[in-house]
């Protein structure tokens, strides 16, 4: 999520390296996953996750390095994805449970897993990588399964309440491109005030979604907790549209940044960093990447 900023911000040899490390390690033990423990083992929290192999290959295509000597990785990782998550008469996700950038909610087939497959196929065409996702249209598929007139559900049961990660990555990865519908989907984001106090909440605190069991140790973690990595995301397609709002969110990410000395990693409804007894808010986020080049933009 932070490549692209890290670039601008003139880190490109430090992406490069982090890039060709997590391969490295992915190579050596034969799979990609979401995570890599400090002794070099990659492992996957909870499940395996679509969203692994979509921002690697995100990050891939974002620099000048092709990292050849790891494209069999790649594409036999591919076809594990389609074999494992995919269902390849309709192109979509199927229905199994999967971890995701929410990675305590149970979905059916989410909207944020479908646009993976989208970045996936794409960063594959761009890499001129075996792609057995081209045969699908994924604006298509995601537009015809996910939209409602006002927004994008959150997954394939299309209950009926905003998920902000829903309505941020169609647009953010361009699947998505028209600004009325980018205009409509924000204005539901806003109008279930998950950009409250500071953007963004994934949902509100009663919208009907299932957590693994694990969630009752960290209650609200992923309910209507504001999450700052996707924020800045979120801003900046909001200074496409609303330049003036941005610019008050920003305002309050740097008064914010300020009062705390830090950016934190979650934060409660209130405004104040997220804890429970067994878990506290991370600081030093590498997600402020991202908000100096909203910094830097307006």
């Amino acid at each position: 999520m932070c490549t692209e900023s890290l670039i601008k911000l003139g880190y490109t040899k430090e992406v490069e390296q982090t890039v060709r490390y997590a391969l490295t390690q992915f190579q050596k033990h034969g799979k990609i996953t979401t995570t890599i423990s400090s002794k070099g083992k990659p492992f996957d929290v909870f499940s395996y996750a679509i969203d692994s192999l979509a921002w690697l290959l995100h990050s891939i295509t974002l620099l000048n390095e092709p990292f050849k000597e790891f494209h069999p990785l790649i594409e036999k990782e591919v076809r594990r994805l389609c074999t494992i998550a995919v269902d390849i008469n309709t192109g979509l996700v199927n229905n199994k449970k999967y971890s995701s950038i929410k990675d305590f909610a149970i979905r059916q087939s989410s909207c944020y897993d479908n646009c993976m497959l989208a970045v996936i196929s794409a960063s594959l065409k761009k890499l001129k990588l075996s792609n057995p996702l081209n045969i699908f249209n994924y604006e298509k598929i995601i537009f015809e399964h996910f939209w409602n007139g006002n927004y994008f559900y959150d997954d394939s049961t299309k209950k009926l309440y905003v998920a902000s990660d829903a309505n941020l990555f169609p647009f953010y990865f361009g699947i998505i491109k028209e600004k009325s519908i980018l205009k409509k989907a924000f204005q539901s984001i806003h109008d279930a005030q998950l950009d409250e106090p500071f953007p963004l909440a994934y949902t509100t605190k009663a919208a009907p979604v299932t957590f693994i069991s694990q969630e009752f140790l960290m209650k609200n973690y992923e309910r209507d907790s504001t999450w700052l990595h996707i924020g800045p995301l979120y801003l900046k397609l909001l200074q496409n549209i609303d330049k003036k709002q941005a610019q008050e969110y920003i305002d309050r990410y740097t008064k914010m940044i300020e009062h705390f000395g830090t950016f934190p990693e979650v934060l409660f409804s209130n405004g104040k960093p997220f804890q429970s007894f067994f878990y506290h808010s991370d600081q030093g986020m590498l997600w402020a990447a991202n908000y100096l080049t909203l910094v830097e933009n307006r």
